[in-house]
């Protein structure tokens, strides 16, 4: 066999094994890769760190300090994982369950179910938790919060990437961007409740308990 007919063989078979992957792979499957490509794209190194972080050791969370810098990917993947429980909930004033939520019950059920953090209810009381955050500061699990028209403020929770975790009025839990010009028309101000390394370690302490 001559080098041209291998090289169409081997393109044979590949072709073959690349329509069989695409008919075998679920679309959620397919939108959460999407999502996580995407996050690598904006965060170099996001796959590499987490599959190190989570790769079973004598104690993660001293392994999570020993990084140096704060451990994004561990805070980015804890709550890419809790948007994947959420997303589509309807929103609804004064709803804390998948029946219904509005944005400061998601906030804090997130927080409290990821990171073992307790928050106020309101959007008025989490805003004077921790402290004020600059937008070009802003990192995973850091809370944002917009003045939208109307009588209510908003939040939501910072992924990374300039995009944001929340619950809609109009279309329920959802990931958006802070560059969409409604967001930033509305933005306020950001606040870290707790710094990234210590969200990192509650997290770690959580998914092992």
């Amino acid at each position: 066999m001559d080098v041209t007919s291998s090289c169409r063989s081997l393109g044979v078979i590949l072709s073959l094994a690349l329509l069989a992957g695409c008919a075998s792979s679920p679309r959620d499957v397919a939108s959460r890769d999407a999502d996580e490509a995407y996050f690598a794209r904006q965060l170099p190194g996001l796959s590499s760190d987490w599959e190190r972080a989570m790769s079973p050791v004598d104690n993660p969370i001293i392994e999570a300090r020993s990084l140096g810098n704060p451990p994004p990917a561990l805070i980015q993947q804890a709550l890419l994982a809790q948007h994947e429980r959420w997303v589509g909930t309807p929103y609804r004033i004064g709803g804390t369950s998948f029946q219904g939520v509005d944005c400061s019950a998601l906030v804090q059920n997130v927080f409290e179910e990821t990171f073992r953090v307790s928050l106020p209810r309101t959007t008025g009381e989490q805003v004077n938790q921790g402290h004020p955050v600059s937008r070009g500061d802003l990192a995973p699990g850091d809370l944002v919060f917009f003045r939208p028209p109307g009588r209510y403020n908003h939040v939501g929770i910072y992924l990374g990437g300039g995009r944001f975790m929340h619950a809609s009025s109009s279309r329920g839990v959802m990931i958006s961007r802070l560059e969409n010009r409604y967001w930033q028309r509305h933005y306020w101000q950001a606040r870290r409740t707790l710094e990234p390394t210590h969200l990192a370690e509650r997290a770690l302490a959580g998914g092992q308990g």
